[in-house]
């Protein structure tokens, strides 16, 4: 609604209303946009397809702004309420994504125009591939089915309940808003689901802007093409081609024959060629790694599941919920894997598979193989820490892990906590563990971040953590270098404050997090220290590594510094500089900069200005102050502070 239209109000409509400018709701469109594509999502009838829901979910978000760019308009007061927080630029697109979303799931009348939210989306448009999200486990299949059975109303009711956490009269009330007619009735409807689901609802099952990409149906389109004169015009070029000097389309010289004639693609499909270690290999060779983990669970004799497993992960169907992190390669494998698990695990039958390269996870439920999922992540060159577990399945918001041969005890710490009991974790005579609530899945506040604590036949001890995916990430301390970091067993104090950070880079193919106490600096008024410390994430596939500096009190702990693919706090380059606001009990702001011990000076210039010699600086500054950080190193060298997160 338009600004000029609010005088015309009575006073007291106005008076529930709130005047937003168009500025403020395109900022809260920009920053909570992955959140407002979930709601679509979810809005969304299934029967549209995973393909043309996330099409559409992205279309009615990115259309929720009001047309021209008029100076303000209004929103009903009762809908800031909630959001984000108190956020009334939010509210009105998030009113207007969900009132779109349930407009598109409307049926269409024969007498009546579509509604443009009701027809296929213009933009954005993808020709020649299907886009969806990764895949969930049977939690998310199960919660998908009982969705799909609610009204539009009473699915949206339940995200808003589940996701946004509004109370059911904000969520009465801005269903009025958006037209629908019996808002009590929808309430009541999504009462039949369970909340015990609502963690669910922001898995990356339900993620429309994580999205995996498959070809269309090819054959379809080969059927469908009209171009008969182009092809016949495309022959007579190539005979031309034919008759100039070389060979043109001769033999393929030592290439092997096509896919379907190909000995070793055949042998990838057959289980009678699935290699397997013996039980003891790992002590034979002294190697640890996933090339002598032995076959393990009781189903490894089921030739049936594991060729079902080869062909689906060689060609899912469309059924299958297909799901790569980030620098894995997709496709079958190039010859016959190792099997390294096969058996049932909670309600589904799982099996897991290692090419040299990837693991793949294939899993389908107990009463019905047509709905399978693969996973594959890549594992080349792991060894030690980072092959000695993965992920056999999630279940109720736990997970279970298949331990590495060499494994011993396993154990549950919750890394927020150093001081907190580890609790022991009981292991299957085939290395499984039980299940524990993982941190992987887990929304809202979090006060606490359960790892897999692990000790080998050595004695030595390594925490991992679940960071959705297939594989582990090994946790570990100290000054970045070229070889492996001590792992955070060794000083759990460190990771403690930092815990909760590394729900930022879950679903990334991450394969280390390194905590690295650079600096700690007394506070200005005396009343403690402040410890600061560079966290860097490595990847699988190299690329993809995140740094952030993070500033710790006794009051808290907060990112001062966040930057992607820089050689900062990494092995490359074992140095950092960061700055980051402080205020005193006494109400006074500073400006708190430090860097590595390596640093000789550090200086602060625009909103606050200073200098010191060392790596620690304190200077008093405005609250919201910022300042360009710059610092030099013991050779000589300059460097420049990390770039500010806020």
């Amino acid at each position: 609604m338009q600004s000029q239209d609010v005088a015309q109000r009575p006073a007291s409509s106005r008076a529930q209303e709130s005047v937003v400018d168009i500025d403020q709701a395109e900022a809260a469109l920009v920053e909570h946009y992955p959140r407002l594509v979930r709601l679509a999502y979810l809005t969304l009838p299934p029967a549209l397809g995973r393909n043309r829901r996330v099409l559409t979910a992205h279309a009615l978000t990115q259309r929720a702004l009001p047309r021209g760019r008029k100076s303000a308009f209004v929103i009903p007061a009762q809908a800031t309420v909630a959001g984000r927080e108190h956020n009334p630029g939010y509210a009105y697109v998030r009113l207007q994504v969900v009132r779109t979303a349930l407009e598109a799931g409307l049926p269409l009348r024969r007498k009546a125009w579509p509604k443009r939210s009701q027809l296929p989306p213009l933009l954005p448009q993808v020709w020649g591939l299907r886009l969806f999200p990764r895949s969930g486990g049977a939690d998310e299949l199960a919660l998908d089915q009982r969705l799909s059975a609610l009204t539009s109303p009473a699915r949206v009711a339940y995200v808003l309940r589940g996701l946004e956490k509004l109370p059911d009269p904000q969520i009465r009330a801005l269903l009025k808003e958006a037209d629908v007619d019996n808002p009590a009735a929808a309430l009541a409807e999504a009462d039949s689901v369970s909340p015990q689901q609502y963690p669910l609802l922001s898995s990356p099952e339900y993620d429309p802007c994580s999205l995996h990409a498959r070809p269309t149906d090819l054959m379809r389109r080969r059927q469908h093409m009209k171009a008969a004169l182009a092809a016949t015009a495309a022959v007579v070029v190539c005979g031309a081609l034919l008759g100039l000097p070389g060979e043109g389309w001769g033999p393929d010289g030592a290439a092997a024959p096509s896919y379907a004639r190909n000995p070793a693609a055949q042998a990838a499909l057959d289980p009678a060629k699935l290699t397997s270690a013996t039980a003891t290999a790992w002590q034979a060779t002294g190697r640890t790694d996933f090339t002598t983990w032995p076959a393990r669970g009781d189903l490894t004799k089921d030739k049936a599941l594991l060729r079902r497993a080869l062909a689906v992960w060689a060609r899912p169907g469309e059924s299958v919920q297909v799901s790569v992190t980030p620098g894995t390669p997709a496709g079958p494998p190039p010859g016959p894997p190792q099997l390294l698990y096969a058996g049932e695990v909670d309600n589904l039958r799982v099996v897991l598979l290692h090419d040299g390269l990837r693991i793949a996870r294939y899993a389908e439920p107990l009463d019905d193989p047509d709905l399978a999922a693969v996973d594959l992540t890549r594992v080349d060159g792991a060894t030690g820490p980072a092959a000695s577990a993965l992920v056999l399945g999630r279940a109720d918001g736990n997970v279970r892990y298949l331990t590495a041969p060499w494994v011993r005890e396993a154990a549950v710490r919750d890394l927020a906590k150093p001081d907190a009991e580890v609790r022991a974790l009981a292991l299957t005579k085939d290395g499984a563990t039980a299940p524990f609530a993982s941190p992987a899945v887990r929304t809202g506040e979090c006060r606490s971040w359960d790892v897999l604590q692990l000790t080998d036949a050595w004695g030595g001890t390594r925490l991992l953590t679940d960071l959705s995916e297939v594989t582990l990430a090994h946790l570990t301390v100290g000054r970045p270098q070229a070889a492996p970091g001590r792992d955070a067993s060794a000083s759990p104090t460190t990771w403690a404050p930092f815990a909760c950070s590394l729900a930022a880079v879950r679903s990334q193919g991450v394969r280390t997090v390194n905590a690295w106490q650079f600096a700690r600096q007394p506070l200005p008024d005396g009343s403690g220290d402040a410890d600061w410390v560079c966290t860097r994430t490595e990847t699988w596939r190299g690329a993809g590594t995140r740094t952030l500096t993070q500033f710790s009190t006794a009051a808290g702990a907060y990112i001062t510094g966040a930057a992607d693919e820089v050689p900062a706090c990494g092995p490359a380059d074992p140095h950092v500089l960061a700055a980051g606001p402080w205020k005193s009990a006494t109400g006074d702001s500073y400006l708190l900069a430090a860097g590595s011990k390596d640093t000789v000076s550090v200086e602060l210039t625009g909103g606050a200005s200073g200098s010191a010699p060392g790596n620690l600086l304190a200077v008093p500054a405005e609250e919201g102050a910022q300042a360009e950080l710059k610092g030099t190193l013991a050779n000589g060298r300059e460097i420049e502070g990390l770039q500010s997160a806020q």
